[in-house]
């Protein structure tokens, strides 16, 4: 049994979370996740003064995964509507 697309979907998420920069190799994006290494040094000299900004490599992390599975997903939409037409009803104005 394989399981359900949202717990698979929501893993990505986790490690992007906890784990940026493996979080976004996985997901695809090693120029974004050498970015992250560096903004995690970065961060954690500067994160000791405001402690905000040890949040700041997580964030980027999973904002950067959001951003491509969407962009994936456009792109399989687009796809599909030029391989299959639009959808029945569509009206075009």
């Amino acid at each position: 049994m394989h399981p359900p697309a949202l717990e698979v979907f929501a893993v990505i998420y986790v490690l992007a979370a906890l784990l940026p920069p493996i979080g976004l190799l996985l997901n695809g994006q090693p120029f974004s996740a050498i970015f992250n290494l560096v903004l995690i040094v970065f961060c954690a000299i500067f994160g000791l003064f405001f402690h905000v900004l040890l949040l700041v490599p997580s964030a980027h992390a999973v904002i950067a995964v959001h951003m491509k599975r969407e962009d994936r997903r456009h792109r399989e939409m687009v796809e599909a509507i030029r391989r299959h037409g639009p959808p029945p009803g569509y009206r075009v104005p």
